[in-house]
């Protein structure tokens, strides 16, 4: 996913090209190269369960600080019971065909969906941290019920539906399957559903804007980690590289954003109308910051779950240029989100704010891992603790991620 290359680079020799290149990468604190980074897409020789944005260890870490009473755990995990996602009387309601069109209108079961498998997750959570297996059950009754039920979405909304559900439901599946001490007859059907229903409809991507790719690679890297498919994991982590490069904008990008070669924005005009009409580019914006940040913020959450995933599965984006646009793309936004006034060259002075609960799987890998100073987003997170749920496919964040060392 080149940019449309300047001038002088068209007449540089290969061989200074490449020494350009590795004195570039040298330079870049460690960024890996692009060969690299290519590895860092495929998938493991053998994957790593529970492994879909949070692992055995932070599962752990966040049940030992909930057990001593310690901040913010006590609270998040406070905050979680405390939600409709926990409650133990929860009906579960499936339907054969989820219709969903725009704005989830018509919404036949779209919220439905999403909310079962956000509590499916919350149970298996809830199971983890208290060893109630009343909670494993829950979990289970509502992945079985729709494993037994659901054969298709449909209308316009389908593939960002399906990529919203798909993250939950994987999360829910691996803390179930691999530390659950009782049993789930039905995982083999839950599984097939996954694989025929979900995975198809999200597996080649959109050319909507870009949250609606992000989050349909956030399901497709789950649900393969589940499937333990290494095929459509490496096909979703291409997906999700490309799309990721052309969603944050960095100033080593060029004049112009990087963009998906299938969506044919070929010329500067094209890339501003697909960039909501923003024609100065800075470093941290997104291809959506002028839409609304809650829109953002999806694109921003998608990008941190999967590099999340990533890494649990044993390869670090986050020091590729996927860390350094996260990072960037959280500090920006976190800026004007905390209240900054917007200048007049962004988005013609005037911002629709609503980041939601997505900062702290970023965070907490960029800052408390790596050590990057990241001061806005250190605020804002810290501000909004504990993190809920956007009722969509984010859910307890600062329970699971809120400076966890693992």
């Amino acid at each position: 996913m080149p940019d449309t290359p300047t001038p002088h680079h068209r007449r540089r020799r290969p061989a200074l090209l490449a020494t350009v290149a590795a004195v570039t990468t040298a330079l870049a604190g460690g960024f890996l190269a692009w060969p690299a980074a290519r590895t860092a897409e495929a998938a493991p020789a053998a994957f790593a369960h529970p492994g879909v944005t949070v692992s055995r260890s932070q599962l752990d870490f966040a049940r030992t600080q909930v057990n001593a009473g310690a901040q913010p755990w006590k609270s998040a995990y406070g905050q979680m019971m405390a939600s409709k996602y926990a409650s133990l009387t929860r009906t579960a309601k499936p339907r054969a065909t989820v219709e969903c069109g725009s704005y989830s209108n018509p919404n036949y079961g779209c919220t439905d969906e999403r909310e079962d498998a956000t509590a499916a997750y919350t149970d298996a959570l809830a199971w983890y941290i208290t060893r109630d297996e009343r909670y494993a059950k829950k979990s289970i009754e509502l992945m079985d019920a729709w494993s037994a039920t659901i054969k298709d979405h449909t209308n316009s909304n389908a593939p960002l539906q399906t990529g919203w559900a798909g993250s939950s439901w994987p999360r829910a599946a691996e803390i179930i399957k691999y530390t659950y001490t009782g049993t789930w007859a039905n995982s083999g059907r839950f599984a097939t559903m996954l694989r025929d229903v979900y995975l198809p409809e999200v597996i080649n991507g959109s050319n909507s804007n870009g949250n609606w790719e992000l989050s349909m690679m956030e399901a497709a890297v789950g649900i393969s980690v589940f499937l333990e498919d290494r095929t459509s994991y490496d096909k979703a982590m291409a997906k999700f590289r490309t799309r990721t490069a052309a969603y944050v904008y960095l100033a080593s990008d060029g004049s112009v954003p990087k963009t998906v070669p299938s969506q044919n924005l070929d010329t500067t005009a094209k890339i501003v109308n697909y960039w909501q009409g923003q024609s100065t580019f800075v470093t941290g914006l997104t291809q959506e910051t002028c839409r609304d940040f809650t829109h953002t913020g999806y694109g921003i959450s998608a990008i941190a779950h999967i590099a999340e995933t990533s890494r649990i599965q044993g390869a670090d984006l986050y020091s590729t240029d996927v860390g350094e646009r996260l990072r960037q793309a959280l500090g920006f936004q976190s800026r004007y989100q905390l209240g900054e006034a917007a200048p007049s060259w962004l988005c013609g002075g005037s911002l629709t704010l609503g980041l939601g609960p997505v900062t702290e799987v970023g965070y907490n890998a960029l800052h408390n891992r790596l050590g990057i100073a990241m001061t806005n987003t250190q605020r804002l997170t810290e501000q909004n603790r504990p993190a809920g749920s956007n009722n969509l496919f984010v859910a307890w964040e600062t329970l699971t991620h809120g400076n966890n060392p693992n």
